[in-house]
């Protein structure tokens, strides 16, 4: 067996007899790991918080062979996932850590990846204590901003697994993307035009906002302190990400209704 350690994101945690985990990590270095941490559970473990759903933490990995379960034996947290009373805040980080876990394998490094998903876990949660409050993101019932940021982690997760759809130039010819409302072919792999959107199916319709808030959200995120988007645009946006992730993984994540549920903003919600 070979020792390493790597930094980790925790994407699961299942009980394993009386004390211990099955845990489920993205690592930066190694890709997905699955390993067993014995004693996880325990009063005063040595795992303490650090394999705690969505957690950062440095861990060192028993590499066994193909068909076994790695075995950790020491986890050192550095970033916990905080989100106080937000629920939207709460099911976003669910929903990005069931759709992390469905897109990748196992020993695949994707630190790109790694450092995406990293990211928007931090920007997630909620400031520490003594932190300058001034200079931190805080998501308390900002519903539009925590979507936008959701939208802009999916985006960046289909362009390192080389999904992302085209949304500048037709995914069958490469003309430029304009009108009013956009043909957006799921299979077709985005934008079409109106040429080669004949023929094509499953397809729906999108408008122009919604393309635009799309092509804005794949290049950076919307931060809560920045005009956040229509409450029309960012619903439509919604549910075409909802459609391209189903198609994708051919179901349903089990988190993106609880999802759906908790982003239900009202105009209200948004600057």
């Amino acid at each position: 067996m070979t020792a390493d350690k790597t930094r980790a994101l925790v994407l699961r945690a299942i009980p394993f007899g009386e004390t211990s985990a099955i845990v489920t990590l993205l690592t930066r270095d190694h890709g997905k790991v699955r390993g067993l941490a014995k004693g996880a559970w325990r009063p005063k473990s040595s795992f303490d918080a650090a394999l705690d759903l969505l957690s950062v933490c440095q861990v060192l990995v028993l590499r066994r062979s193909a068909n076994s379960l790695d075995l950790l034996t020491e986890a050192f947290l550095e970033q916990r996932f905080r989100v106080g009373d937000c629920q939207a805040a709460v099911a976003a980080g669910l929903y990005l850590a069931e759709l992390l876990d469905a897109v990748t394998v196992d020993a695949d490094p994707q630190p790109t990846l790694f450092d995406l998903a990293r990211t928007t876990v931090g920007l997630l949660s909620q400031p520490r204590p003594g932190t300058n409050q001034d200079q931190t993101i805080t998501w308390s019932k900002n519903t539009a901003g925590i979507a936008a940021l959701l939208v802009h982690a999916e985006l960046g997760i289909l362009r390192e697994i080389g999904q992302q759809p085209a949304l500048h130039r037709c995914a069958e010819c490469g003309t430029p993307l304009e009108g009013s409302r956009i043909a957006f072919g799921l299979l077709a792999g985005g934008g079409l035009c109106p040429r080669c959107r004949r023929g094509q199916r499953p397809v729906v319709s999108v408008s122009a906002a919604a393309v635009h808030l799309l092509r804005k959200l794949a290049v950076e995120p919307i931060l809560p302190n920045q005009d956040q988007p229509a409450a029309t645009a960012l619903g439509e946006v919604r549910a075409v990400m909802n459609t391209v992730i189903t198609n994708l993984l051919g179901r349903r994540l089990k988190t993106s209704h609880w999802l759906t549920t908790s982003l239900a903003f009202s105009p209200g919600n948004h600057r």
